[in-house]
């Protein structure tokens, strides 16, 4: 089972994602983080994701860069957080697959898809906005959108929680 689970900031969805792996049994639990804790603000919110995880069984696996390499046993649960942290650092990040991070991540994404018995994914809605973008802005939002295009299309189930309320797009 694949669920990708989306959202704005502040929506709900991470919790929404953690309770969605806990529903699907006791299956070993692997979370796969995905922000580089750079700065204060970053290492705040992956302390207070590691509060939210606690005692739910999971796993914590940190993986930046090169999905296609984290380590996922045969018929685990997996919960990756968060996509749009992942694209970004392909994009970015000196070790990332600058600009084949499209391929690199749908083949980490089919890779974890053929290894675990649920797959659980979470990623942002940001382009709900106006505002035009140019240069490497542009080039991340329009990776994201394919990346987010294609988990979509190989989800079983995608889900938007909005105010804390999940909206079912596909199910």
């Amino acid at each position: 089972m694949v669920i990708l689970v989306t959202g704005g900031s502040g929506s709900g969805k991470s919790a929404f994602a953690e309770n969605c792996v806990v529903s699907l049994g006791e299956q070993k639990r692997i979370y796969i983080a995905t922000m580089y804790p750079y700065d204060e603000e970053s290492r705040k919110r992956v302390a207070r994701h590691r509060k939210m995880r606690a005692g739910k069984g999971f796993e914590t696996v940190e993986c930046y860069t090169g999905l296609s390499r984290a380590e996922a046993s045969e018929g685990c649960t997996v919960l990756l957080e968060c996509m749009s942290n992942l694209v970004a650092n392909e994009i970015f990040q000196e070790e990332g697959a600058g600009e084949h991070a499209l391929e690199e991540i749908k083949k980490g994404i089919l890779g974890l898809k053929n290894r675990a018995a649920n797959l659980v994914i979470v990623t942002n809605e940001i382009f709900s906005e106006a505002a035009v973008y140019q240069g490497e802005m542009k080039t991340y939002l329009e990776c994201l959108g394919k990346i987010n295009q294609f988990l979509a299309e190989e989800a079983d189930q995608v889900v938007e929680v909005v105010y804390g309320i999940p909206v079912y797009h596909k199910s």
